[in-house]
């Protein structure tokens, strides 16, 4: 796993130091629509002003997707780029948010596909329209049957795979894993890998993830239960923070790991309330797939070949390397 590891690093820094420049700016998490990136910067791109829409799934005040859109907003600083932001949790609403950056004419639209047939149709109009479309996030098993340019993101059945493996060599033999938004691809995908790679048992829990009082409630009384769960793994830094209080709540001695980091959980992971967190580089997510499409319009670029995703993880992070990022994660931008 340590190989795979710095291999998934190895290639998104090799990818960063080809595509990346440095430059953010502030963002705060739940807006429905935004533009950024219209502020000079150092080693701005002359070429002609283009307009990018990026379209994700958030749900409102979720601070993950304040990374990813810090990552897409420094891209378009640096590349001369108006980009649109918009989000709706709703699959049917995304879509109708596509459609009317498809009927802006915008010069390239970004797109997460939490929920791959409602962007089936959108994606093909956009691609009608002449307007390249790159997907990144979520749908990394859809986004060539979709039609998009490129993807980039994590592999989440192999991040699941190596998250379960991780388990089985910290000696936990009963995982509850925690879904905060049922049939949503990404999150249904980590659950599968790591059934696949844990040889222990694995019980899935659906909660409200825009409700944290009531997944902390309904974690509560799962854990109180059944306290033969040993090992309770969350998909999102905000659900891990609030299991904090629901293992404490409960009186379980159920240890607590996560997919996806923020500052408050690198704290956590220094104070050895979570064992580990599984970090697919959103900033980097939102970087890339901003900075893509100008590649492509101005010099005909698209990576992976069209074939295959660029993969931004997994990288594990616990407390034998949390320092090194704490620091980025402090920034707001890890």
């Amino acid at each position: 796993m340590r190989r795979n590891h710095r291999a998934a690093i190895f290639t998104a820094t090799v990818l960063a130091g080809t595509l990346f420049a440095a430059g953010c700016s502030s963002s705060s998490g739940g807006k429905k629509s935004e533009e950024g990136g219209a502020d000079a910067s150092a080693g701005k791109a002359t070429t002609p002003r283009m307009t990018v829409a990026m379209v994700t799934h958030a749900s409102p005040g979720d601070t993950f997707w304040d990374l990813v859109r810090k990552g897409a907003q420094a891209a378009a600083a640096k590349d001369n780029i108006k980009l649109v932001y918009s989000s709706d949790p709703s699959a049917g609403n995304q879509a109708n948010l596509v459609q009317n950056a498809i009927d802006q004419k915008v010069d390239g639209i970004a797109l997460t596909a939490a929920k791959p047939d409602a962007m089936k149709d959108v994606v093909a109009k956009a691609t009608t329209a002449g307007i390249p479309v790159v997907g990144f996030n979520s749908g990394v098993s859809d986004w060539k049957k979709l039609g998009m340019l490129e993807y980039f993101g994590q592999d989440e059945n192999i991040a699941g795979q190596a998250f379960g493996e991780r388990l089985n060599q910290l000696g936990a033999k009963h995982a509850l894993c925690v879904i905060q938004e049922q049939g949503q691809v990404a999150l249904e995908a980590r659950c599968a890998g790591l059934k696949k790679g844990f040889s222990g048992k694995t019980d899935i829990l659906y909660v409200n993830g825009t409700d944290m009082p009531s997944v902390k409630s309904t974690l509560t009384a799962k854990l109180q239960q059944d306290s033969s769960i040993d090992q309770v793994v969350t998909l999102g830094a905000p659900i891990a923070l609030t299991a904090i209080q629901s293992l404490s709540d409960s009186g379980s001695k159920a240890k607590l790991a996560t997919f996806d980091l923020n500052k408050d959980l690198v704290t956590a992971v220094q104070d050895g309330k979570v064992e580990f967190a599984v970090d697919q580089q959103p900033y980097l997510q939102g970087y890339l797939a901003v900075d893509s499409l100008w590649l492509y319009k101005n010099n005909g670029n698209f990576s992976g070949g069209g074939t295959a995703p660029v993969l931004t993880g997994p990288a594990f992070i616990d407390k034998t390397n949390v320092d090194s990022v704490a620091e980025f994660a402090a920034n707001g931008t890890r």
